[in-house]
This record gives structure tokens, C-alpha cells and sequence, in this order.
């Protein structure tokens, strides 16, 4: 097994999963909380598009920040950061259309594709940058 700081590391998922699941709930948890700000201030004086699209730098700069602390603080390897985000991205998607279904009562296919053009767009773009935020951060922090 490789070492890394003093300690034995397993091999596999096993050392990505501890930090994807901080990742994944530091991000959840600020969507979670802006949501119904969203939902419930921001929607009806704006519109959807406008109080989403207001809404994802918000979530981009919690992205940026959970990442960074989830990569300082576990030290990950270059895979184990894909990994990571990999890892995160499915939780993530787990819970949004779990949530969607149970809330919204609509179905799975309508979760992932019942958007807005622009703020669906914008979200799906999202999506790929919270899935290969860890990779990008460990890359400057260590270059």
C-alpha cells in the first residue's frame, strides 16, 4: 500500500470517499440553503432564468471554496481527485432528483430535463466544474 503522510492508504475508492462526501455535502448544503431563497424571494420578483442564473455564482464560488478545503485538508492524489468529483457528482445527482421526485412529484427524466434553455444551460455546465473543481485545485496547488 502507498504511504501518504505517515499513514497506510487503501486503494481504490476507499481514499476518495471520506472527502467526495464532505464535498458533496459543503455544496449540497449552501444549495440547500439559497434554494428556497431562490425559489421562494428572488423566483416570482424575476423570473426562473434570472433568480438561477443569479443564484450559480453563488455556487460556483462554494464549489471553488469546498474543493480547496477538501484538497488541502485530505491531500488527494491526482486520480483520487478525479475521483472525488466523480464521486461527488453522482451524490449530487442522486439527491437532486430524489428531491425533485419527492418534492416536485415529478419524475426522474423530468428532473434532468425540464429546464430552462439558458439557466438549464448554465446548470449542466455547472455541473462539470463541481465534478472537476478537486482536480483543478490539487493541479494549481501543486504545479
Amino acid at each position: 500500500m502507498a504511504q501518504t503522510l505517515g499513514r497506510p492508504r487503501a486503494r481504490g475508492l476507499t481514499p476518495a470517499l471520506k472527502p467526495a462526501v464532505l464535498y458533496f455535502a459543503m455544496v449540497f448544503g449552501t444549495g440547500f440553503v439559497l434554494g428556497p431563497i431562490r425559489v421562494l424571494w428572488l423566483t416570482p420578483r424575476v423570473g426562473v432564468r434570472t433568480a438561477e442564473l443569479a443564484e450559480m455564482p453563488l455556487m460556483l464560488v462554494a464549489i471553488h471554496f469546498a474543493a480547496r478545503f477538501v484538497v488541502r485538508r485530505y491531500r488527494p492524489s491526482r486520480t483520487e481527485c478525479v475521483r472525488i468529483g466523480l464521486i461527488a457528482l453522482a451524490m449530487l445527482m442522486t439527491a437532486e432528483v430524489s428531491l425533485g421526485v419527492l418534492m416536485r412529484g415529478s419524475s426522474p427524466v423530468q428532473v434532468l430535463v425540464d429546464r430552462d434553455p439558458v439557466s438549464g444551460a448554465a446548470y449542466y455546465l455547472s455541473l462539470a466544474v463541481f465534478a472537476a473543481m478537486p482536480r483543478w485545485i490539487a493541479l494549481r496547488q501543486r504545479v
